[in-house]
């Protein structure tokens, strides 16, 4: 049993297959607490989760790295926001929109909305049609699969790529390197597995320098000649830090929203049973998957000026951990919380996908993802199940998640099935 007063919840491994019971204790001593291992301020209450999301007050420029390492400067006064301008750069993934602020992230994110328009998402979504049956004919004949790596990571990879206009010819590489399938000739994979990040870079670098030079009539040229709100040109890199954002953020995040939709229809008969029934009920399906699953398992903000969260006075300087798989349990909120209800009435309201300025923008790309997915595998799976070969009998099931203050998500989820034709 784990010793909820003194774990360390950035580091005891304990705390990965079952976060929420210690959610539900930092909870129960109020929604806004400190802990104490790395004296951050953990935020498990939902209205306090959602005001600080939108708090002027608070910084996204430790929104990945958090406490780690620590602050390149010392906090001084009410208001560090020079501080924090002055020492940006020193700070992890500063390059990144994740963790701009203000103008410069509105200037940045400004880029993205030009980029992921209704349009092109549409024409995504017809690809992600052919993709589903497409990757699903590499396994559906067998009966049974590890739906991750078989399905999850190459689709979601694959849909980002089409998304931001990757040739088509470039898909297998695409893939090989960024969901782990075998490279097969290309001869690789001991350079780029290590490290996916700085592969992406040089792909699009090359991609972007090479559509303006001599653009074509496709989405890469769009993306290279997409120009900030004001006017001005970004430059190679800017785009390039983007697209490798985009890939990053998109690809596992889906991966694990669809990994952990299969894991409840392989649970829950019944649920399958009723989506198989009812299609219209997959979109409210999957969002009571983010729900209860958030993929993203903490965000973080640094309190540039004195501010409040709920009754907690916050003083400029401390780093606010925002925890959204414990706001989304917060039974203020959604009554019986850790219950799979498929008619949630405000399951909409989760904070799966983060609110206020930072709010995802790949939200509407993750939901017809797995709406799409959710279609196609109920089309042609019956009685899907999980392995009890892999995961252990109902009563007794074994699942591994990532080991991670992060991220929440399984590593592998074996599932059998009865082969449809659809």
């Amino acid at each position: 049993m784990t010793d909820f007063e003194t774990v360390d919840y950035f580091s005891d491994q304990s705390l990965v297959p079952d976060p929420y019971s210690y959610f539900d204790y930092l909870r129960a001593s109020g929604p806004v607490q400190t802990v104490t291992s790395q004296n951050v301020l953990a935020v498990t209450g939902y209205a306090e989760a959602v005001a600080a999301y939108k708090d002027p007050a608070m910084s996204s420029c430790v929104a990945v790295a958090g406490p780690f390492p620590p602050l390149p400067f010392t906090p001084q006064g009410h208001d560090i926001s020079a501080q924090i301008e002055a020492h940006r750069a020193q700070i992890p993934m500063a390059e990144h929109v994740v963790t701009m602020d203000d103008e410069q992230h509105a200037r940045t994110r400004g880029l993205l909305n030009k980029l992921i328009t209704p349009k092109r998402l549409s024409e995504n979504e017809e690809f992600m049609w052919r993709l589903a049956d497409q990757q699903l004919d590499t396994f559906i004949s067998r009966g049974h699969c590890e739906f991750m790596e078989q399905y999850a990571k190459p689709f979601a990879t694959l849909v980002v790529a089409d998304l931001l206009g990757v040739p088509a010819e470039d898909h297998p590489q695409f893939r090989a390197v960024l969901a782990g399938e075998p490279l097969g000739g290309l001869g690789e994979e001991a350079t780029v597995a290590h490290n996916p990040l700085a592969w992406l870079d040089e792909k699009f670098a090359g991609y972007i320098s090479g559509r303006r030079a001599q653009p074509r009539d496709d989405a890469l040229t769009e993306l290279a000649q997409a120009k900030y709100p004001d006017g001005s040109t970004p430059t190679v890199d800017e785009v390039v830090k983007l697209a490798t954002f985009l890939f990053a953020a998109g690809q596992d995040t889906t991966t694990k929203l669809l990994s952990a939709a299969v894991r409840v229809l392989g649970e829950r008969p019944d649920i399958q049973d009723k989506l198989r029934a009812d299609r219209d009920l997959i979109p409210g399906f999957l969002e009571e998957t983010l729900r209860l699953e958030s993929p993203v398992k903490t965000h973080f903000r640094l309190a540039r000026a004195d501010t409040r969260l709920g009754d907690v006075a916050v003083p400029a300087g401390t780093i606010v951990m925002l925890l959204p798989g414990a706001s989304n349990r917060d039974p203020r909120k959604f009554p019986d919380p850790n219950d799979f209800q498929l008619d949630r009435k405000n399951v909409r309201e989760h904070v799966a996908f983060g609110r206020g300025p930072h709010s995802c923008l790949g939200a509407p790309l993750a939901r017809a993802e797995g709406r799409i997915s959710m279609n196609r595998i109920l089309d042609r799976m019956a009685d899907i199940r999980v392995s009890e070969k892999h995961h252990g009998a109902p009563d007794a099931r074994r699942y591994d998640f990532e080991p991670t203050f992060i991220m929440r998500g399984l590593t592998a989820i074996n599932i059998e099935f009865e082969p449809a034709d659809a």
